[in-house]
Parts: structure tokens; sequence; C-alpha cells
């Protein structure tokens, strides 16, 4: 135990003392806050000494007498502090911060020399000190040589301070001389995890003894001028000067990160630390890492976190041990002890020649070089023994997660191992699922984290450190722009004009220099064009600068220019642009863009790697130019189906009718500012139609949303639209709906049709310019006057034809609706006479006094068919469509509606909750359109031979069937009882039965299956047992033959001394897959066929099959000739976008029916989706 620390009750200052201590030359100035006077750092700061403790408590203080170096005899009285890590003086027991610290790491000895004198010794300099007594001071050293004894025993030292000469410490994060007030010279400063130094030289740096330091906790950083900035704290103000507006700038930012640091929390760090190989750097080697990959179960120092950021989010996820503490969960931290940098580099880093190896010191192009091939090429990894085997691998990653062994699992996984492969097992049809059920949490934890993980693959050839294959145009101009410093974040508020600074500017040989004149030779700083990745054309007047740009750099810099002239910023931003962008998306310069640069997407049937395309952002469009194509495509922002951010951060998901574009944020900086600028461009820009979010079929997305609703539930609600609503209400939905309609879900009972319709007129009403547009407007009344019918129609059809696209797209809509309304009317009271009335003044935004407003609404509804070209097809789906929405609603006695999404329940996979996705379908959707419909939704990827289908499932009967891809839905749902459902899931069988349709000779299939036909109403037919058949199916009929001794020919006769017992017409056959299990079928696999023939009599029996080749040889026949042939599309017709990884929560789990006991259960389902060889058989 040491003894308390012993302290004088007073003792005098020494007026006129400095940081020196031989003399006034360093003398402190005056600090810069009222009620100080000149003197030390802690002058004014009486009584707070206390809140500025540091993080080691301290052990021993008091007063002591310090002698001055170079032999003076004259003492001055210091106040004495020592803790763990250092001993400290200041001048008073009440300053904050001290006149000079010696790390307890460089004291080699402290020895007595008499005259209550005691001697600290360390590695390159002495000091001595002079007690009170001999106690005091034998206790001075008893204390001290005991701290240095317990220090110098641990392996690893707890000094934050920068490097020493042993190189025991941590690197700082920045260091240099800076210029601080009222000094002649430079002090040498050092920012290192939470702390800044400050050292009287450069030597001291090295040696480690300083002045002072000051904890970040209680900091504030803020510029002040073009090199000034303000270090405060509530003890004193530190104004600093560098020597450029660039050192300027990186100090600020290095000392905002130092404060981040002291205000973060250390306790998950310590616990990660707690394992011995945790305690370096994975990559380098830094002691003390407190970053890490969350993926790749790595802990890494600052530099190198920043470097692997490059490498994007799919191939390692950066968190912060300190600052990210919702991301470190009990399971991540015990996943980081099983396996954390020893487990990892066993794998990553098993074969790194010495050569290519990275230390503490290396620069940042070497550590990039060294990550890109340890972790997106896998350069080094130890390959696993399965490695190029896909299904070997997918096998023994299944067994892995079942077990303990997370070393394997790795190994597999990023050796090419999928982490959604099939299993096998419907109970448990993923990895993820196999390892839940075997209760194997880190396993499950690992796999979360891997979920969209990329395979390091070696790129032959390639260079990951230059994006450009081809060499960039050389590209020259100069001149003065106004420019502010370089920020580490986004512009958060305007600047003002006196925030910029004039500069001489140059492009020229691939360099943007900026000189302090143009007189100046050498340049205050450079921007290499190669390392642009991003270009932003402000608004006018964005800042106190006209005209003002910005400009992103790969090392998260911020640049922003200005001029006051438009015409010259405009040259600027073309000459820069075209000195950076690729020469392949030379194109998108053409355009009139508020941002261009490069990204990293993944897009296409393609996913498993991101490529780097060329993005500009022009309005309301989104152009892109792809890794693998000349041409810019266009991506209409307004139209996107979808607009959503997935992962923590890192991936833009944009969603259009057929196609899906991941954006992934490489970089944080330039990534949010192309998320915030696509967000705000997809979204309504203004009161006009034109400015609206959109439909396919340029209706604005709002106008949409009401329709559909109110077609949905209030076809027939009495007095529609003639109602009013709650104002409140319909004002709260119309803004929401204004602000983001595509977010929007307008559920019955949730919202009011009234308020729905009221937000409709009210939209109406407050439209910019009017529907009918203002110049045109005058004229649509000015034709009630005909009175001629056919001439009035003619001049209609006449006007429509003038008015912009968006208007005439959502005239039609809105008189499609209220034609469909006033089909109603005898329930609704809503007659087309009434339509008009309310109508008319809305959408002619006049006062209600003009009739020719109602008359003209009233005559397009009327002739709705003839103005509008509406042919009878059109006709047909509407009336289609109605019908069906009656059916339903009559149907549905429980459950909300979504407007544009609801009109059948469809599930993905299986039948719960969470897997319902609420269509609607018209009656033309056929199956395949449905199908793509649900995976878009929820973003699945189609994989090569995925054969995603819509099966109809019969609950009752315990069978499904999956519907032909042509076929229509909506006749399909009016026949679905209450007992039926619609689900889309893979047909696992598919590939294995086009296997066999290709092998097979002829197109007829015979053989024997068990029978039994359904009891029929009357109490006839068979009602007990299976019976052996012999079966022919050919492309006209399915027969069945009692006798079999007869028909062991080749080819089976079909004369009459042979005619079947029964026949079937194939077309009017539907056969489903599984049967019922009160029926105890005598195997697992077989069928239930229905027949209805023309006078809609039903038949309903049963087939059952040996072997569960048998049943897919027989399935796959059935739907061959009941298609002609045609079982998938072909390739053409399959093309669809790309979409988003499955949700892990579905899983996919077949439904194919279960019959029998557990056992025969479990083959029912693996029989029909393996064994593809057994297909090959001889038929």
């Amino acid at each position: 135990m040491l003894p308390p620390p012993s302290r004088s009750s007073s003792a005098p200052r020494v007026s006129g003392s400095s940081w020196s201590d031989n003399g006034p030359s360093l003398r402190l100035p005056a600090p810069a806050f009222s009620g100080s006077s000149p003197g030390t750092l802690g002058d004014g700061m009486e009584g707070t000494a206390a809140a500025a403790a540091p993080l080691s408590p301290t052990i021993k203080a008091g007063w002591l007498d310090k002698n001055p170096p170079q032999g003076s005899y004259i003492y001055q009285k210091r106040w004495v502090k020592l803790d763990a890590d250092y001993l400290r003086y200041f001048d008073s027991e009440k300053d904050a911060y001290s006149k000079r610290f010696i790390p307890v790491s460089s004291i080699s000895r402290v020895t007595s020399v008499g005259d209550q004198k005691f001697e600290v010794i360390t590695n390159n300099r002495n000091f001595v000190f002079r007690a009170e007594s001999d106690a005091d001071r034998n206790e001075w050293i008893r204390t001290l040589q005991q701290i240095a004894e317990e220090r110098k025993s641990k392996a690893l030292e707890r000094t934050l301070m920068s490097p020493t000469t042993n190189g025991a410490a941590d690197p700082a994060d920045k260091s240099g001389f800076l210029e601080l007030r009222g000094f002649k010279h430079k002090l040498f400063v050092a920012v290192a995890g939470d702390k800044v130094f400050l050292y009287k030289n450069a030597e001291d740096y090295h040696l480690g003894i300083g002045i002072t330091y000051i904890e970040m906790n209680v900091g504030n950083v803020k510029e002040v001028d073009r090199r000034g900035f303000d270090l405060t704290t509530p003890y004193r103000i530190f104004s600093f000067s560098a020597d450029s507006d660039q050192e300027k700038e990186e100090w600020v930012e290095a000392m905002q990160q130092s404060i981040a640091e002291a205000l973060s929390n250390s306790e998950v760090a310590e616990r990660i630390w707690a394992v011995e190989s945790n305690r370096f750097c994975a990559d380098c080697g830094s002691p003390k890492p407190d970053w890490a990959s969350i993926n790749l179960c790595v802990v890494i120092c600052k530099r190198c976190a920043g470097e692997h950021r490059g490498l994007g989010p799919g191939i390692t996820k950066v968190r912060s041990l300190k600052m990210d503490r919702k991301v470190w969960t009990e399971e991540l931290i015990e996943l980081f002890h099983q396996i954390g940098n020893a487990v990892a580099n066993r794998f990553w880093a098993a074969n790194v020649p010495p050569s290519e190896a990275i230390t503490p010191a290396s620069g940042s192009q070497e550590r990039r070089r060294f990550l890109i091939a340890k972790y997106r090429e896998g350069k080094y990894r130890r390959y696993h023994p399965l490695f190029g085997n896909q299904e070997e691998l997918d096998r023994a990653l299944c067994a892995a997660v079942t077990t303990s062994d997370l070393a394997e699992t790795q190994a597999l996984l990023f050796c090419g191992a999928a982490v959604t492969c099939a299993t096998g097992d419907p109970q448990c049809p993923t990895p993820l699922a196999l390892a839940e059920k075997s209760g194997q949490r880190l396993q499950m934890e690992f796999l979360l984290h891997n979920k969209n993980s990329e395979t390091p693959r070696l790129e032959v050839g390639g260079s990951e450190e230059k994006p450009y294959s081809v060499p960039l145009p050389s590209v020259t101009h100069n001149g003065f722009l106004y420019k502010t410093p370089s920020m580490a974040k986004p512009v958060g508020e305007r600047k003002g004009q006196e925030e910029f600074s004039r500069r001489w500017c140059t492009l020229q040989d691939g360099v943007l220099s900026y000189y302090e004149n143009d007189r100046n030779a050498v340049p205050n700083g450079e921007i290499k064009v190669e390392e642009i990745v991003c270009l932003v054309n402000n608004p006018p007047n964005a800042h106190g600068i006209e005209s003002t740009f910005e400009v992103y750099i790969e090392s998260e810099r911020l640049y922003l220019f200005g001029l006051e002239s438009p015409d010259s910023a405009r040259e600027w931003l073309r000459s820069i642009a075209k000195s950076f962008v690729h020469p392949r998306a030379e194109e998108l310069l053409a355009l009139d863009f508020e941002r261009i640069g490069r990204l990293h997407y993944k897009g296409g049937l393609n996913l498993e790697r991101a490529k780097e395309g060329w993005f500009a952002l022009a309005g309301s469009a989104l152009h892109v130019c792809f890794e693998d194509s000349e041409r810019q495509e266009p991506l209409q922002l307004r139209k996107l189906q979808e607009l959503s951010i997935q992962g923590d951060n890192e991936v833009l998901v944009l969603v259009e009718r057929r196609r899906t574009l991941y954006i992934q944020g490489e970089r944080k900086l330039d990534f949010l500012g192309w998320v915030h600028a696509i967000q705000k461009a997809a979204g309504s820009a203004g009161d006009t139609l034109s400015e609206q979010q959109l439909t396919e079929s340029d209706v604005p997305l709002l106008v949409d949303r009401c329709i559909d609703y109110i077609t949905q539930c209030g076809l027939t609600s009495e007095g529609i639209y003639r109602k009013s609503g709650q104002n409140s209400k319909t004002t709260s939905l119309l803004e929401m709906l204004r602000r983001d309609a595509r977010s929007v879900r307008l559920k019955e009972g949730e919202h009011q049709v009234d308020d729905v319709a009221n937000t409709l007129k009210r939209f109406f009403r407050d439209l910019g310019d009017g529907l009918f547009t203002g110049r045109w407007g005058q004229d649509w009344l000015r034709a009630t006057a005909l009175e001629d019918e056919e001439a009035k129609i003619s001049e209609y059809r006449r006007l429509l034809g003038t008015l912009p696209t968006v208007n005439r797209a959502t005239l039609k809509a809105l008189i499609n609706h209220l034609f469909r309304v006033q089909r109603f009317s005898g329930e609704n009271q809503m007659n087309t006479h009434n339509l008009a009335i309310v109508f008319g003044p809305t959408l002619f935004q006049t006062d209600g006094k003009d009739y020719k407003a109602g008359r003209v609404v009233e005559d397009l509804i009327s002739h709705y068919v003839k103005i509008f070209n509406v042919n009878d097809q059109e006709m047909k789906k509407q009336q289609d469509e109605i019908m069906a929405i009656m059916k339903m609603r009559e149907a549905a006695s429980s459950g909300t509606q979504q407007a544009g999404d609801f009109i059948c329940t469809v599930y993905l996979e299986e039948k719960k909750t969470e897997a319902e996705q609420h269509v609607k379908i018209p009656a033309t959707m056929t199956a395949e359109e449905l199908t793509f419909e649900i995976l878009d939704r929820r973003k699945i990827v189609m994989k090569e031979k995925d054969y995603w289908s819509c099966f109809e499932v019969n609950e009752r009967e315990e069978a499904e069937r999956p519907l032909h891809y042509s076929e229509k839905v909506l006749p399909i749902l009016h026949c679905l009882g209450t007992e039926s459902y619609l689900v889309v899931k893979k047909q696992m069988s598919m590939e294995n039965m086009l296997i066999y349709l290709a092998s097979r000779v002829g197109d007829c299939k015979h053989g024997m299956m068990k029978f039994r036909e359904e009891r029929n109403l009357l109490g006839l037919g068979l009602s007990t047992g299976f019976h052996d058949r012999y079966f022919i199916l050919n492309h006209t009929c399915l027969r069945l033959y009692k006798e079999v001794r007869s028909l062991k020919q080749r080819t089976p006769p079909l004369d009459n001394s042979h005619k079947p017992e029964k026949e079937w017409p194939v077309r009017n056959l539907k056969v489903y897959l599984g049967m019922k299990k009160k029926l105890r079928p005598p195997t697992c696999w077989g069928f239930t066929v229905f027949y209805e023939n023309e006078k809609h009599e039903k038949q309903q029996w049963y087939l059952c099959c040996d072997t569960q080749a048998d049943l897919r040889e027989w399935f796959a026949t059935f739907l061959h000739v009941q298609n002609g042939g045609a079982l998938w599309p072909s390739e053409t017709s399959k093309v669809r976008a790309s979409r988003s990884q499955q949700d892990s929560r579905l899983g996919n789990i077949s439904l194919i029916p279960l019959r029998g006991n557990e056992s025969e259960m479990r083959n029912s389902v693996a029989a029909f989706a393996t064994d593809p060889l057994t297909l090959l058989r001889n038929v």
C-alpha cells in the first residue's frame, strides 16, 4: 500500500515563472480570457485543478524545491504530482497545466544527494528536487522507486504520448511545430489518442519529456482565421497558428478526432483487448488498436481502419471499439474472443512474404496495397482443401455451422461457400437456420455479419490503386478562385463571404494547385485529379459567393471553391470534370449536372462483385455509365418504386420496374452527399404536376395512391367526393403525400375514405398552373358551347393533345376513376352530374359560379371512351378489375387494405404474417409477372438456375400446383376458396424436370401408378384403397388401363381390344403435388388430379408413384403436354432487374405438402429437390 500524498499547507508562488526553468525566454502568454494575468498556463484557474484531474489517480503530491538546469543554485518552489504515468510539477497546486512532465517509464532510478535533496534520473536527463525534511525526501524516493519498478514490470506501457526512442508508446496521430500566441519560438505539438502534448522542441518529443498535456474530454476546437485556430478548455484558451491553411485544417481535424475519442467509452476496447492477440493491429502490428472489422473479426489501428473503409462494406465493415457502442453486442464481443486477430490471421495472413508485410510506420499507399491484396484479393489466405468445388464447400459449410468450429466456417465462407446456400433441409433451409437449430449463437453472429460479404478474388493484371485503365485527358485551366479551408465533414451551414480566401488556382498536368497569389511559385496545396471522386455544382447563392462548387477526394476531404461569375464557375466545373471523369463516361459531361463522380455499385444479374460506375445527377434523373457499358443510362428518380438505405447507411437501393441498383458507400463523406441529393431529387419538387413523384404511366404518385385507395375502399361509399373529410386530417395527409408519396401507405381503418377524397380534391384545387393549364383552360370551357356532340368530342380530343404529357396522363387517370365511381351511383349516389358539380370548380380552380367547368367534367366522363380512345380490351380489363375488387371486398371480413398494393394477398415462400405481400392484380397479369412483382418488392436476387414460380396452394387438400408462367392470375383468384392462397417460391425440381425432358425419347409417358378415386356426392365411385393401374399420357389425353398383361409391348396398342378403362382430355386436368394424409397413401410420392368437363362436371382422384424419380417424370410430362412443351420461359424473357438478398427471416422453406410419418415427410421434400441423376435413367 502506498502512503497518502503529503502536502504542505501553503507556499508562495514564484512570480515571473515560465515553462523554462532557466529564465524568462519562454514566458507564458496572458490567458485569452478576462480575469487572467500573465504567468503560467494555470494562472487565473484557482479552484479548478480538481476538475482537470487526469485519468490516472494522484499517488503522491506536495511542495518541493526544483533546481533549475545549467548548474543554477537558485531553487524554485514547485507543486509536484505523481501518478501511474507521469511525474509533473506546477507553479501552484491550483494550476491545471504543468510546467514539465516526466514519464514514469523513462525513470531509471531515484537517488538521495544529501541536504533533503533527491535526483530523478532518466535515460537522457536528470532532475534534482529538495524536500522540506529528510523524512519527506525519503518518502518521495521510496514512492518513486516503487512506481518506476511497477512500470518496468509491465509488458505494455500505458503512456498515451507520442513514440519515444524505445518505441514503447503509440504513434502520434498528428505532430509538428505550431506557433502559440505570445511566444517567439514554435512549440512541438503532438496529438495522441485523447490528449494533446506540448514540447519545447522535437528532441524533447523523442525523449518523451514534455511541458504539459491537455485532456481533450474538456476541449473544443474552433477555426479563427486562415491559419489560426483556438483550442478552448475551461481553464485556458490555446491560440495556435499553423504554417498554411491546409496545415491548419489537418490540425483542427486531428484535434476534433481526439475530442471524439476522449468522449468515447473504452469498456468494449478493454474487453476486446483481454485477448493477447487483439492488443496489436491485425494488419500492421500497432499497439492498442481501437477499431475493428466486425465481419472479418479483426482488431485494427486507426490508420489501417481508414484504408479498410476504402475497400467498401462488401469486403470489410469498420466500427470503432470506443464510439460505436450499439453494435457491440455480447455475442459480437465473444466472437472477437473466439476468432480475433490470432485465428483470423492464421487464415488471411498465412502466406505473407516478409517483403510485403506492413509495419506501424508504413505509409497510406503501402497499407492500401497490402490490404487490397490481403482482403479483397485473398492473396495471402490459407486455401481450404475444398476450394473451387462449390457444391462441396456449401455442404461443408452446412456441417460446420452446427459445430463450434468458427475457424472452419471462416475458411469455408471466404473460400467461396455461399452464406445462403440451400441445405436440403426444409425445416432449416439456410446455414443460418441450421446454426440456430443447433444452438450455435456465435456461428449465427458470424453468418449475419457476413450476409452480404464478397468472396475474395484475385484480379489478374488489374490495379486497384488507380481507377483508370486509360490515361485521363490533359486539361489546362487557371484563374482566381475563392476557397475555404478543406473540411472532413459535409458543409452544414452557409459560408459567409468573409470565410473565403482569394487564391490563384491552376489545373495542369493532372494537378489542381492553389497559391497565395499569382506571383507565388510554391502552392499552398494541391489536389491530384486522380484522387477526385465527386464534383458538386451548388445552387446559386448557396454561400456568400454567388457560384460555388465542391470537390471531394478519396481521403475523405471536401474543398469548397467559388466565383462571383457564373460563367467562369461553369468553365472551372467543366474543366475539372473533364480532367477526372473516365473517357468512357465522357457522355455525362454534356449534362447540366448537379453532381458527378464515381461510385461502386451492384446491379444486373451478377451481384457477387461490386463494380465501379460513373454517375451524374441532373434534375430528377440519375445518369449512370456502368462498368460494362459504353452508353449512359438514365434512371428517372421520381418514378422509382423504392428508394431506401440498407445496412448501417452503407448501401442505397434504387428499385425501378425492371431493375434494382445498389450503390455502395465506399467513402462516407461523398456517399452521404449522394444519398441526400438523390433523395431530394426523387421527391416532389414543387406544386405543378410535372414536379411530383410519378408512376410509370406519368401519373403523380399522390393521385395514384388516392385513386387506388378509393377504388379499393370507397366505390360504394355514399356521397363520395361530396362529403368533406376532417380538415386537420386532410391537411396532414396532403403534406405527407407531397413530401414523399412513395413512403405513404393508405390503410383502411387508419385512413377514412372521405379524408382521402378530400385530399385528392384539395391537391387539384391547389395545383400550380392547374390540371388544364392556364394557357388552355379557357379553350376547354369554350368547347362546351359547341352544340354538335361529335364536334365537341373532336375539340376535346384536340385540346387533350395540347396538354403536357403528365397533365394528359393525369386527366385520363382521374376521368377513368370518376367513370368507375359513377358506375356505382346506385350505391354511392354520385352519378355523372353530381361528380361534375364537385370536380368542375376543383379542376378549373374557380369559385363554382361558372357552370361551364362542370359541363366539361360531365362531358369527359360521359364520353370517356371516345375522348380518350379507350379500346375494348381496356374496358374489359377495367370491368374485370372492378369485379375482382367487389369480390374481394365481399370476401374480406377482416384485415387492412393498402392503396395501390392490395387486391390479393400473396405470400413469399410460406404462409405467415411477415411473408405477406398485398398486390394489385390486373386482368392481364400473368403468373410470371406476379412472381417478379413479389421478388422486386422483397429485393430477392434471381440467380442462375433459380426457378421462382407462383404456386396455388390448397390447404384442405394438402396439395399445391405451380402456375405456368403464362397463366393469367385473375381467373384463378375468382376460383380460389377460403382454404386456398397464392405463394411465390422456388420450384426446387424444375432443373431436374428440364433435364429429364431434354433426355427422354418421344412425347409419351407410360407406366404403373397406384390410383384412388374420390367418392362423389352420390356415394358412387371408389371410396377406399389404392389400386395398381397402368397409365399412358400423351399430348392429348391421359388413359387408364386395368389390364396390364397385354400391354407389355414396346408401344402400347390402342385398338378396340385394349380400350382404356378411363380417358381424360389433358386440357381439362389440373395436377397438384401432394395429397391428404388421411387417405393413407402407400408411398410418399403422390399427386392429386382435378378434372372438370365442358358441362362443369367435376371429378377428383389421386395417383401415387413408387419412386421419387417417377413422381418427377410424370409431373414433368403433365406440364410438358399441357403447355405445348414450354415448361419455362426462354432466356430473353427471363432477363429481369437484379434484386437484393433475400430476407434472412423468411428462408426458402418449401411448401410441398407432407404426408406419412416424420421420416417420410422429410423424404417427400428431399426427394423432390435432389437426385438429378435418377432422371437420366432409361425410360
